[in-house]
């Protein structure tokens, strides 16, 4: 294994869920050649209810093959900590998920296995993917190692007996008229002179979702987070712009709550739409939260650009989101790793999987089954296949993150409290830029 990842000895608890044995650690824990590990991300309502839409799949996998799966379900504050160390140790699973957009940093360490001979064969080739998909599965120009399962975008979400009440009648294509329409959507419905029902909700304290934002805001003004020399812009005069259009949400427009601020978890900012405190929010996947809080009044629409129509990176509305399969390197059971990810990704569990979790399929041959045929996930698949580009697939992406993000997150907090300049973003990004320029 080369260049490890070096991580913090004390790591915070996980919540895990395991059928059979206690899924506790890697592949050389594994008691024979017919039991494989798999960390699954947590894609559900709770790390219960992913174990349970995943075991019918591992069952069927397990009457199939004869190979018994150890299921541990890992919440995202922990997953990627929890593969560092593993890394970093040589202990992991077999079989594991990432979040996309820490492929190429995660295939940096040499601790995965390539996706070519015996794993391509056994996930029948790049081809049955959908090329933006498989584009998350490593660096540009490398073997990738890791392959998607489950596909991602942003889409908007909103609720039309609110905007029937603000005399809205068909969702903002642009963005002046997304901004137009939240401020017609902020109110103060209980009389005391303040907001109680506000246009937009976003979760201003997350770091990942900030990042995400300053990725599509900047790119639909014309700018990037890298030049082509591979040399970060984060304050290039159109990303400046762009990220102060997101904070201008709440410091400005006035049309996002204070409070949002403090929000890092997205599952709050659901919460907001569904109790009304919120008329839109930009998510990937709610309905499942949607489905089980039993709320109706919700509508869907593509997320605004600032031209209509637009296209190419002008035009882009969501990062490639999504989920991907990895199997490790040094796994004791590499040849049942292998099938599983080819079981996984195979047309009929991609259907079940995807049907479950409220997730698009990766691979073209399960697009066309009946679950995948509503206005909501049509507009999610055209997003991914039209109007989304993969997160900069460097070695140190998730350092990106992490630094815009965050300088995101701090703006959320001034503008909560005060007033945000352009020389505020300007100054944030430029702090973020310096430590990534270092960093290279």
């Amino acid at each position: 294994m080369k260049n490890p990842i070096k991580v913090l000895s004390a790591l915070a608890a996980t919540a895990t869920l395991a059928f059979g044995m206690t899924a506790c650690g890697g592949s050389s824990q594994a008691t024979s050649s017919d039991t494989i590990t798999y960390w699954a991300s947590n894609q559900g309502n709770s790390l219960e209810d992913t174990a349970a839409k995943l075991k019918p799949s591992l069952d069927r996998f397990t009457e199939k093959t004869g190979v018994k799966v150890k299921l541990e379900v890992i919440g995202w504050n922990d997953l990627y900590n929890r593969i560092l160390t593993a890394v970093t140790s040589g202990d992991g699973p077999d079989v594991l998920n990432i979040g996309n957009t820490w492929a190429v940093t995660l295939q940096e360490t040499g601790a995965f296995e390539p996706v070519e001979g015996a794993l391509l064969d056994a996930v029948g080739g790049k081809d049955r993917f959908l090329k933006t998909s498989w584009s998350t599965g490593g660096a540009e120009g490398k073997t990738p190692t890791s392959v998607p399962l489950y596909g991602l975008a942003y889409n908007m979400y909103y609720n039309p007996k609110m905007f029937k009440e603000a005399g809205i009648e068909t969702p903002p294509a642009t963005w002046d008229e997304f901004v137009a329409d939240a401020k017609k959507l902020t109110k103060d419905t209980n009389g005391d002179g303040k907001p109680d029902q506000w246009g937009f909700t976003a979760a201003g304290a997350s770091v990942s979702a900030n990042s995400h934002q300053a990725f599509v805001r900047g790119l639909q003004n014309g700018g990037t987070l890298f030049d082509k020399d591979g040399k970060p812009t984060f304050d290039s005069a159109a990303q400046v712009a762009g990220v102060k259009q997101w904070i201008d949400l709440m410091a400005t427009d006035k049309v996002m709550s204070p409070s949002d601020a403090e929000i890092s978890d997205g599952a709050q900012k659901v919460d907001n739409l569904i109790n009304g405190k919120a008329a839109m929010m930009f998510d990937q996947s709610p309905v499942k939260n949607f489905d089980a809080r039993g709320f109706k009044d919700w509508a869907v629409a593509p997320v605004p650009m600032m031209k209509a129509g637009a296209s190419g990176p002008e035009g882009t509305q969501s990062h490639v989101a999504g989920i991907n399969l990895s199997v490790f390197k040094n796994s004791k059971n590499k040849e049942n790793a292998i099938k599983l990810t080819g079981w996984l990704t195979n047309d009929a569990e991609q259907v079940a999987l995807n049907k479950a979790f409220r997730s698009l399929p990766v691979v073209t041959g399960a697009s066309s089954d009946a679950a995948f045929q509503t206005d909501e996930v049509k507009l999610k698949n055209d997003a991914l296949a039209n109007h989304a580009l993969p997160m900069p697939l460097i070695p140190k992406e998730g350092q990106m993150e992490t630094l815009t993000g965050t300088a995101i997150k701090s703006l959320f907090a001034k503008a909560a409290t005060g007033t945000v300049t352009e020389a505020d973003v300007q100054a944030a990004l430029k702090d973020a830029n310096n430590q990534m320029a270092a960093a290279q």
